[in-house]
């Protein structure tokens, strides 16, 4: 019998047919769509007269464009308006169940997705939207589409992909004080390049990510599309288990015993071979920040930029062209250098544990004058966990402006955009130029380095704040 990895497993029991020399025909479990990237396939499916095929096994709610204040009332910008209206039409025509602005379940896809219990070990998951691999950390095979893409699935509940390659990447040993998950994948995207992972499927393994909670595991395959992969997961076990049961649409009695007797199958069998492999040292993993315009760009923030020593033509060019943007020098030290705004949320680090982390740091201190403090609730249920709480009191209280949920900051879709030639350090997962705004100036780290930058003003290491 063959050996196989988590990611075969969960492939091959999808494929409906394999089209000789090309792609698999690949059946989809569920349907994630927002308001962006799903108007343009609706109306596909109207010009051809075409139903959606299987309703039930589509999710929907708007969240890029939307505003993080006054939800309540008739949204300003009118594109935006238009394409939450065309979402509200086009889930009512199809009977699509749609979690909208203002109930109780709305928020960022990739959170909501989760925190319902929609998402699953052993699924097949996509989404109009490059960071549906967040769902992998529950051991699912989850990817980003287009817009054709996302009219193929509604038509058919199919899509067609070739097989990516397979990559594992083993971090064991335990993490220093101040290091988070979204450090572990800031490191991990540092050392094999944003490029790096390009036609490869990631399995995260090794010890240090088995002692990951379900959230942290979220921000780890969340980046996977950093490095340039399809995707990532991550075995499910006890602590995947234990997160989704009881959940609303999770298997009951019975059902439950039978669904975690298959969750239990699906690991990477011994012997199973990886088309490439990483192994990282725990230890060796500080707290991070990027300098450049892409998620590589990252060192440790008490590390200096690198210089240019060994750089030759092209690439000497593009980096140097970065720094400039960034408005930074080669060989120069990150830590002290001043910050305009910080931005907690996306769906990379918008969950109740995120909010938990800064709100405990920044207990009885206050935010430097110079900086404009943004959380974000990544849905309506961490918004109302994060009040329960006490946590927006106290982040209130140290000077936060807590807003409502959606992606927000994390891209320039919506009302919360970083001003030109502002530095914002971020929990979200892109720096690009313009990311967070046109000139915007972005820099990506974990909600504690975060916290640790709104007390101080200056980009910080939050062992050197909090210590004290």
């Amino acid at each position: 019998m063959e050996n196989k990895t988590l990611f075969d497993k969960i492939w091959d029991a999808h494929v409906v047919k394999s089209i000789p020399n090309g792609p698999d025909v690949f059946f989809i479990d569920k349907h994630f769509i927002h308001e962006v990237t799903s108007p343009v396939a609706f109306l596909g499916l109207e010009s051809r007269g075409v139903p959606v095929l299987y309703p039930e096994k589509t999710i929907a709610t708007p969240d890029h464009n939307v505003p993080t204040i006054d939800q309540d009332k008739t949204i300003k910008d009118k594109l935006s308006r238009m394409q939450v209206e065309r979402l509200r039409e086009n889930c009512q025509k199809y009977g699509i169940d749609l979690h909208d602005l203002g109930s109780d379940h709305h928020g960022i896809v990739h959170v909501i997705g989760p925190e319902l219990g929609i998402t699953q070990p052993g699924m097949t998951i996509v989404c109009g939207d490059s960071h549906t691999s967040t769902h992998g950390a529950f051991g699912t095979i989850a990817f980003g589409i287009g817009t054709s893409e996302v009219e193929m699935v509604f038509a058919t509940q199919c899509i067609m992909q070739v097989k990516p390659k397979k990559m594992r990447i083993t971090v064991d040993g335990e993490l220093g004080k101040g290091v988070t998950s979204k450090d572990i994948i800031l490191y991990i995207i540092s050392k094999i390049s944003a490029s790096g992972g390009t036609g490869y499927f990631l399995e995260y393994a090794g010890s240090a990510i088995r002692n990951l909670s379900m959230e942290a595991r979220m921000t780890i395959c969340n980046m996977s599309i950093e490095m340039g992969a399809r995707g990532g997961l991550i075995a499910p076990d006890e602590t995947t288990f234990e997160y989704l049961k009881g959940k609303q649409y999770c298997p009951k009695g019975e059902d439950w015993d039978k669904a975690v007797a298959y969750w239990k199958t699906l690991k990477t069998d011994d012997g199973a071979t990886f088309d490439l492999e990483y192994s990282y040292d725990a230890a060796d993993i500080e707290p991070m920040i990027t300098y450049g315009t892409n998620p590589g760009m990252g060192i440790k923030v008490r590390d200096m930029i690198p210089t240019t020593e060994g750089m030759e033509g092209s690439e000497k060019k593009s980096y140097l062209k970065s720094l400039e943007y960034m408005g930074f020098q080669p060989g120069e030290a990150m830590k002290g250098k001043k910050v305009d705004y910080v931005f907690v949320g996306s769906c990379t680090n918008g969950r109740i544990e995120d909010i938990r982390s800064v709100a405990n740091f920044v207990k009885g201190k206050q935010k430097a004058d110079n900086i404009t403090a943004w959380i974000v609730p990544g849905s309506r249920e961490v918004e109302k966990q994060a009040i329960e709480e006490g946590l927006v009191a106290i982040l209130e209280e140290a000077g936060f402006k807590l807003r409502q949920p959606g992606c927000s900051a994390c891209l320039a879709m919506n009302d919360d955009k970083i001003p030109s030639g502002k530095y914002a350090v971020s929990t979200s997962n892109r720096n690009f130029e313009g990311r967070q705004g046109p000139g915007s100036r972005t820099l990506l780290a974990s909600p504690l380095t975060v916290a640790a930058v709104a007390i101080t003003g200056t980009i910080a290491d939050p062992r050197d704040v909090f210590e004290n």
